[in-house]
């Protein structure tokens, strides 16, 4: 079977997308089929989009998926038809990483996210629907008016197809109506989530919050600078000042209003980027030498240096921010060995999502974790303002409302 459904396409890799109809492969055994109900709009996108991360022309992006299961395939077992479920990144289950609990660190991530395919090298989504559907225009009506009465499935025709798409992105290509997704992307939620305020959860929001919690393990009474406080950074400012209880966050942007924004959040410190001594600055709010922790979430090498920098005696920073294969970063030897200083990378805050997802919605109910103060909704038939509005920095996080 063959399922027709609206998606975001990205036909060339200039950062622009189109609503276009696309098909739907059949559903495999470690699949769920899922009807999307909102999906966050992440930078990890825009840039895959404009071709500064591994992309292909004909994608359909999407990692921060939420909506409602309709089928799940015979390995799938932890789900069924009707949960609601939240989607984040696909790992193997099997390799060393993923079995110690650190799946974001899995043997295969980049190819399963990043491949454009499903792990066995098939896409999941096509062009062109499958062979032998004739494409008169009668037959099309007929076929669409079929599909309407079936729920969108398309029963005639062979499997073979062309017009293989770069799908199955983060395991999930959730800039769709409905996508297939696979086994381990998905963690299911109750009945009573609000699927739009928590899809961001899947990707950038669990990113920041897992960078202090779990890949730097900030402790309480300490000190940390967050650098960028967009929705990674916001995350990140709240995890470490409402969560693990840091005494000083210092939050550093290029944007007042921000600032303004990660203060209400918890930081208790705001420094300019623009400021032409921000490490002076640090060191001044956190003598003699600067931070326990540190956190980049831009991926700007340039920051991610003065980062390094203004962390204190033995100091721990990591870089959540992607920037795009080939950059490298100097670092000052002697400094970095002489106050013990270590600088990490961090994917998807090192989390295991179907225990921290959970978990940041626990401590969001407790009033912990208030990511609804930096989320802006649209319809997705708005997709261009919405992405708009994020380039432009006039909102933190948009989510894009499919129903």
């Amino acid at each position: 079977m063959s399922r027709i459904t609206t998606a975001l396409v990205v036909p060339e890799l200039n950062g622009k997308f189109e609503m276009r109809e696309v098909y739907l492969d059949d559903i495999r055994p470690d699949e769920v089929l899922v009807e999307i109900h909102a999906s966050g709009l992440c930078h990890t996108d825009l840039s895959s989009a404009s071709g500064v991360l591994p992309c292909e022309p004909n994608a359909v992006l999407g990692h921060e998926g939420a909506g409602v299961v309709l089928a799940a395939g015979s390995a799938a077992t932890h789900v069924r038809p009707g949960d609601k479920v939240l989607l984040s990144f696909s790992h193997c289950e099997t390799c060393g990483p993923c079995t110690s609990g650190h799946p974001a660190y899995c043997h295969s991530f980049n190819d399963r996210n990043f491949g454009g395919r499903r792990p066995d090298g098939t896409p999941s989504m096509f062009m062109s629907p499958p062979e032998g559907q004739q494409e008169n225009e009668e037959t099309t009506k007929q076929t669409a008016a079929a599909a309407a009465l079936k729920g969108g499935v398309v029963t005639n025709g062979e499997k073979s197809r062309e017009g293989g798409m770069f799908s199955a992105f983060f395991g999930q290509s959730s800039f769709a109506r409905h996508t297939l997704v696979h086994r381990s992307t998905v963690v299911r939620v109750a009945p009573e989530t609000d699927l739009a305020l928590f899809a961001p959860l899947g990707c950038g929001i669990q990113t920041g919050a897992g960078a202090v919690l779990n890949s730097l393990g900030v402790r309480r009474g300490s000190s940390v600078a967050v650098f960028g406080v967009g929705s990674v950074g916001m995350a990140a400012v709240m995890a470490a000042a409402k969560i693990a209880g840091a005494s000083t966050v210092i939050a550093v942007d290029l944007v007042d209003a921000r600032l303004q924004l990660a203060r209400k959040l918890g930081a208790t410190h705001g420094v300019l980027g623009s400021d032409p001594d921000v490490v002076g600055r640090i060191r001044a709010i956190c003598p003699p030498v600067g931070v326990d922790y540190a956190v980049d979430c831009t991926g700007v090498p340039a920051v991610i240096r003065t980062m390094i920098d203004c962390l204190g005696t033995r100091g721990r920073g990591a870089t959540v921010g992607a920037p795009g294969f080939g950059k490298c970063v100097s670092v000052d030897v002697m400094e970095h060995l002489t106050y013990g200083k270590e600088y990490v990378g961090c994917v998807e805050g090192d989390s295991f999502p179907s225990k921290f997802i959970p978990y940041l919605m626990d401590v969001h109910a407790k009033g912990q974790f208030p990511m609804d103060e930096f989320i802006s909704y649209y319809d997705f038939e708005d997709y261009d303002k919405a992405i708009e509005d994020t380039h432009s920095g006039k909102v933190i996080k948009a989510v894009l409302k499919w129903r």
